[in-house]
């Protein structure tokens, strides 16, 4: 990286001395060359050191390798999310939770990645962890049976702290927690003609132990078929995003009285949402993944001018990316890199392996692949901006820990695991086919 900057820095010194060269006796005829005269080689130089940095970013992408391998559980289960806990406390606290097929939550050690204690006593389907923004050892579920809970990791108890409840119709397939802590929101399937987004106060999780909590209040006019995915805003508590199988992301200001008041943005896809994300400086940008394996990627700050909003859309892609001696047979989600200013998209292959593609509005590009861990169908990461880390789960009921350029010390990959078929009610079946497609 070093010599390919000097060599940046060279090329700009040489056109600078070509434009005074060729320029030179036009200076007195052109208004404003003094500034373009003087400034030239900074432009340059600059411009070549923030591509560089970019590089840098792909390039450690690229070089990540395996650091850590959990052992295999005694009734292994597809991993179906992963969360890692913030670093609230101490950066030594941290903690890697995975929700399964088995209706179980296990919590490990990010850097060991070593078993540390399970929640199974779920009654239905999980749909997602997450872990709190302002303390580490507080972790969040959704379940199926219309129900949110709260977790202690630090109390030797299979009991939630906090339970949140929905109305009874309503069955959760989808929720996120602002980024102060202080609400959820929960997606539901669509029962009969309703579909809602529901509400609760999370503040005060850990002072009222075994307490239920009654719903704030709902949306329910902005969808009309599951809602898939709900993502609060990383530094705007009061902004969340929510993706439906309708097509449709819609972004909302949930500080408005009303529903109509704070729908800020609606988004179409045309396919079924299984991702959404936001991306850009000052996160003014939103993108989906869809259960056809499209990609859509949306500039939501240009919504009250005449610009375009749509920055790419990728209808297949599958179709739109090229890799030597393998295929992308699905994908997982997106990343958004802050340093680099990046938006990154995972996928990967039925055998296991991941392929990172970088996001630019002129199409997308294979970054590198990331094989030789998983033996089956990646379905969760999480990325961890800190050390540039990345987690991942799949269908091999194997966790994995990647480092750039880490040498792994542990056993090799497991061989793929046989699920009974009744799990498939609610885990994700990558294919082309819909069950229902509204545009």
């Amino acid at each position: 990286i070093f010599l390919s900057l000097q060599q940046d820095v060279i090329a700009g010194f040489l056109y600078a001395i070509l434009i005074l060269v060729v320029f030179h006796p036009f200076v007195d005829q052109i208004d404003n060359f003094n500034l373009t005269y003087k400034y030239a080689p900074l432009i340059i130089i600059r411009a070549a050191a923030e591509m560089t940095a970019v590089e840098k970013i792909e390039e450690q992408l690229a070089s990540l390798r395996i650091a850590k391998r959990s052992a295999l559980s005694e009734q292994p289960a597809y991993i179906l999310d992963v969360d890692v806990s913030k670093p609230a406390q101490s950066e030594s606290s941290r903690l890697v939770a995975v929700s399964c097929s088995n209706k179980s939550i296990r919590v490990y050690n990010r850097e060991t990645l070593n078993f540390l204690r399970e929640y199974s006593s779920h009654p239905g389907v999980l749909s997602g962890v997450r872990f709190a923004h302002t303390c580490d050892s507080v972790l969040f579920s959704a379940c199926s049976d219309g129900t949110v809970r709260c977790w202690d990791i630090r109390l030797a108890t299979q009991q939630a702290t906090q339970v949140f409840s929905g109305y009874p119709s309503n069955v959760f397939i989808s929720f996120d927690i602002s980024c102060n802590d202080l609400i959820i929101c929960a997606g539901t399937e669509k029962v009969e003609k309703d579909t809602f987004l529901v509400f609760w106060d999370a503040r005060g999780v850990t002072n009222c132990a075994g307490t239920a909590r009654e719903p704030l209040g709902v949306y329910s006019e902005s969808h009309n078929d599951d809602i898939t995915k709900i993502c609060f805003h990383p530094i705007k508590p009061n902004s969340v995003a929510s993706g439906s199988t309708d097509g449709l992301v819609n972004v909302f200001d949930i500080n408005k009285d009303n529903e109509d008041d704070a729908l800020i943005s609606t988004c179409n896809s045309d396919s079924s949402v299984s991702f959404i994300g936001w991306s850009g400086k000052d996160y003014k940008q939103v993108y989906c993944v869809t259960h056809d394996e499209g990609f859509c990627w949306w500039d939501i700050a240009q919504f009250d001018t005449e610009e375009p909003i749509t920055l790419l859309h990728v209808l297949d892609v599958r179709d739109a990316i090229c890799i030597e001696n393998d295929t992308l047979n699905y994908l997982v989600g997106g990343l958004y890199h802050e340093k680099a200013d990046k938006l990154f998209l995972m996928g990967g292959t039925s055998t296991g392996n991941i392929h990172l593609l970088g996001c630019g509005t002129a199409g997308l590009s294979l970054v590198g692949s990331l094989c030789g861990g998983h033996s089956a169908t990646v379905r969760s990461f999480c990325w961890n901006p800190a050390d540039e880390s990345l987690v991942t789960g799949g269908e091999d009921a194997q966790l994995l820990l990647w480092k750039p350029r880490a040498v792994e010390r542990s056993l090799a990959k497991k061989t793929s695991l046989k699920i009974a078929s009744s799990v498939q009610k609610r885990v994700r079946v990558h294919n082309s086919s819909l069950k229902s497609r509204k545009k």
